[in-house]
């Protein structure tokens, strides 16, 4: 199986140039490729699909006709982001993580970024994911955003582009870590000849990050991994990230709150917990606090919490930096906070909210992306190229009613690379998620 009838179909391909000539950084990947005998990779690509069968690295997809449970798509052939890429977009994303955290520490203290103008006030306010019970919290070391998953999109251009912050509850980075090993074991002499920067430190890396959130400072801090349950989407991720750190995992009914401090409850007794890496959103964490109704949560939690007695992570109140109206904003934070221009461009953005936005946005929905400012994993969306008439017509209803919740975006044309389909490669296109922990700059991409 070789790469000579390969296309790059006018897209901008990660390994190939427009004149299907292999790219600095994936010549060596391509010749290995092209010297392995017929019907190898297809063997090694079924081997492969075969160990994350066995090992159960499985994701939830929600209202899913032929069953939720899936295993995770693979593809054998790697994704190559060569060093210079990385190097920017390492800068980048430092750059702009360092802006929301500031960003988000100000909006629940002093709001000067809307005392000055440069966001309306009315954003904030109106945002369903502001939690007012946050204002005046005071995260351990400032530190409100620990472990963020920042969505790339690479445009015809070659230009890497942000498409979306996620700062609640980022999820994906077991699945580099296992994808990882096995294209180890498949290109070992690729990895090595390249060079490739390691991500199996993930879990130390992440443990330490945690431990460095503990109240008071403590040296050994009891970690856990707060789950909602095995029927969540992400659940595989979240027994593997605490396995991984040789932490407990936990559900809400393993915590309860004594005299202002988490307890766990064991088979030895119960102990306290000084960190919680929360995968529950907001609304769900304490029926104190937020939604009444919760089973999923821990009553007393954030009373627990804004008395200094534990830490969680990602503090409660980051997803107002996850809203995608205030996601067009953020050049303007890096600039007031930090004084620099953004490295990583936005993708231009229609804010609905805005007549003029709006008025472009309703009469050009066949040809652009439209998303609700609060939903993530693809829901609330229309993709206007792809959608019916009648499509249209329903989320035209929906932004008239709630122009707040809707932005719309250009259609990006995405970069490419190549997959294994069959007996032959074809380009699809990708994004790209770097997960950063706060404090360890550890950076693992995840496709």
């Amino acid at each position: 199986m070789r790469f000579n009838d390969y296309k790059t179909d006018g897209f901008f391909d990660e390994m190939f140039t427009d004149e299907g000539l292999p790219r600095e950084g994936a010549k060596l990947l391509i010749a290995r490729i092209n010297d392995l005998p017929k019907g190898d990779l297809r063997q090694r690509q079924q081997a492969a699909e075969a160990a994350f069968m066995n090992l159960g690295i499985t994701f939830a997809v929600y209202g899913a006709a032929e069953g939720t449970e899936k295993i995770f798509p693979f593809d054998i052939v790697p994704r190559i982001v060569q060093a210079a890429d990385w190097e920017m977009i390492d800068r980048g994303l430092k750059q702009r993580i360092t802006a929301l955290n500031l960003f988000i520490n100000d909006i629940y203290h002093d709001q000067k970024i809307l005392k000055d103008g440069v966001i309306p006030r009315d954003l904030i306010e109106s945002a369903s994911s502001f939690r007012k019970q946050c204002v005046g919290l005071e995260p351990p070391h400032g530190i409100w955003c620990h472990i963020t998953g920042t969505d790339l999109v690479r445009g015809n251009d070659g230009t890497f582009y942000v498409l979306e912050d996620n700062l609640r509850c980022p999820s994906g980075v077991s699945y580099v870590l296992e994808n990882r090993q096995v294209l180890k074991r498949t290109f070992p002499n690729v990895f090595e000849a390249l060079q490739v920067r390691p991500v199996d430190d993930y879990p130390g890396r992440l443990f330490a990050t945690l431990s460095h959130a503990a109240p008071g400072g403590k040296d050994r801090p009891r970690v856990v991994v707060w789950t909602p349950g095995i029927y969540n989407s992400a659940y595989f991720e979240h027994s593997y990230l605490a396995r991984q750190m040789g932490v407990p995992l936990v559900e809400a009914s393993d915590l309860v709150v004594e005299d202002g401090r988490v307890m766990m409850l064991t088979t030895r007794g119960r102990m306290q917990v000084d960190v919680i890496y929360r995968r529950v959103d907001d609304d769900f964490m304490d029926p104190k606090a937020f939604r009444a109704d919760s089973m999923l949560g821990v009553p007393g939690l954030m009373e627990a919490y804004r008395q200094g007695h534990v830490a969680l992570a990602n503090a409660p109140g980051t997803g107002i930096a996850d809203d995608k109206v205030i996601y067009a904003f953020v050049p303007q934070m890096i600039k007031y906070y930090l004084g620099e221009d953004a490295i990583l461009s936005n993708v231009p953005t229609y804010l609905c909210w805005l007549e003029k936005d709006r008025k472009h946005v309703l009469e050009n929905l066949p040809t652009l992306v439209v998303k609700a400012a609060n939903e993530s994993g693809g829901y609330g969306m229309l993709i206007g190229p792809a959608s019916t008439k009648a499509e249209q017509a329903e989320f035209a209803k929906k932004i008239d009613a709630s122009p707040r919740n809707y932005i719309a975006q250009p259609v990006v044309s995405l970069a490419r690379v190549p997959v294994l389909v069959k007996d032959h490669f074809e380009g699809r296109h990708v994004d790209l998620r770097p997960s950063y922990t706060a404090r360890t700059s550890m950076f693992c991409p995840a496709d």
